[in-house]
């Protein structure tokens, strides 16, 4: 017992030791990035993207945004839609090939609206990564992975993450494409954005650019140089290679974490947060689409009472007028549009103001994980300083 007491300790102080000094003395790697109809502009860069190399942070640099990658699978849905591929009160069951149904109600289809408000009646209490080689069909059947609750689309509101599987995998169902390529052709590459899920086609320009995530603790917690490519960057189940060359689409989505594996720089994601601002003079999604979109979350009363108050279609909406709701970010007395993240350490948002025609879009790191866990709680302190900070910028520049 004493000798591995000593091992430990000798590994800990080498990893110390290993942190160049002037990384010690940094504050935590933070950008943020304002944008409006006419342009996508820093506001703050600072800290650095990698301790080890002490490479300072810049402001495209690609950092895991976490749940904002539901929005940007919202908007594939909604461009997808307007196809003519895809309806999102059709049972999802039509696209998978299987039933999927609640265990509680087994006469209630489930749709994807249901699944984009978090209103499906699912629960992340049994996991919700899928790894390549398990079957979606059969994490669905267990019954962990739904609550005894109202019938799909009446359910309460929770907060689930494993309804992003379900979704990406329907994506692919209905187009024929693999998940990751589908996002790039409606999304990123119409919107003029360098971005990937897990890395996968992202390139050696980007890997070496990459933001590695740390927790509060000190210690890496996504995306560090041993956990880049050529190492395996997707869930796999044991004793299945890492390779996609053989995946069906439509079969299992998990495997690109929909629910939050976007990679992509603070510049690019300001650009997707620049086309919603612009609505239809975008030309992105159908004016038709566009306002369902933007509704959703005014429909979309959660009953909560902090953070997720409203909700709509992977879109959330926070500072609603007067609501009696816990969710204030930038206490500007009018409601504002967009998604949060956190996971790993890092707290990250896209938001924008449809009165003013502006926003932001922001991620920083080292950050205490909430009490109730990822995605849940409210804006934390440094978050409220943060957007502070970058509205008196902003009205600096005005003036």
């Amino acid at each position: 017992m004493l000798c591995g007491m000593i091992r430990r300790l000798a590994v800990a102080a080498l990893a110390l030791t290993a942190v160049p000094a002037v990384a010690q003395n940094t504050p935590p790697a933070t950008v943020v990035v304002a944008f409006d109809r006419e342009g996508v502009r820093p506001l703050i860069v600072e800290g650095l993207a990698n301790k080890q190399s002490g490479r300072a942070l810049e402001a495209n640099d690609p950092v895991r945004i976490a749940s904002i990658s539901k929005l940007i699978m919202a908007l594939a849905a909604l461009r997808l839609m307007d196809e003519g591929k895809l309806d999102l009160d059709r049972d999802v069951s039509d696209y998978l090939g299987w039933k999927l149904r609640s265990p509680h109600h087994p006469d209630a289809p489930v749709t994807l609206r249901h699944l984009l408000m978090h209103r499906a009646g699912l629960s992340d209490a049994g996991g919700y990564v899928i790894p390549l080689g398990e079957s979606l069909e059969a994490k669905l059947a267990d019954p962990a992975a739904w609550r005894k609750t109202g019938r799909p689309g009446e359910a309460a509101f929770e907060y689930a993450n494993l309804g992003s599987p379900i979704v990406a995998t329907v994506l692919e169902a209905a187009s024929g494409e693999r998940y990751d390529r589908l996002v790039e052709r409606l999304v990123f590459a119409p919107l003029g954005v360098k971005a990937c899920f897990n890395w996968i086609g992202c390139g050696p320009e980007m890997e070496a650019r990459a933001v590695t995530l740390y927790r509060h603790a000190g210690e890496v917690a996504a995306d560090g140089a041993d956990s880049l490519p050529p190492a395996c960057t997707i869930p796999v189940a044991q004793g299945v290679e890492c390779s996609l060359d053989a995946y069906v689409p439509g079969t299992n989505a998990s495997i690109f974490s929909p629910q939050g594996g976007v990679r992509i720089g603070m510049m690019d994601l300001g650009k997707i947060g620049q086309a919603l601002v612009r609505g239809g003079e975008a030309d992105f999604l159908k004016s038709r689409t566009l306002e369902l979109f933007v509704i959703s979350p005014v429909q979309g009363r959660t009953e909560a009472q902090q953070l997720f108050c409203h909700y709509g279609l992977g879109l959330q909406m926070i500072e609603w007028f007067d609501d009696p709701c816990d969710d204030t970010l930038f206490d500007s007395g009018r409601p504002w549009l967009g998604h949060p993240g956190e996971a790993y350490g890092l707290l990250s948002g896209l938001w924008y103001e449809p009165s003013r025609g502006q926003g932001f879009v922001y991620f920083t790191t080292e950050s205490p994980p909430p009490a109730g866990g990822e995605d849940t709680g409210n804006f934390t302190p440094r978050e409220r300083a943060l957007m502070a900070r970058a509205l008196d910028m902003m009205a600096e520049r005005a003036r």
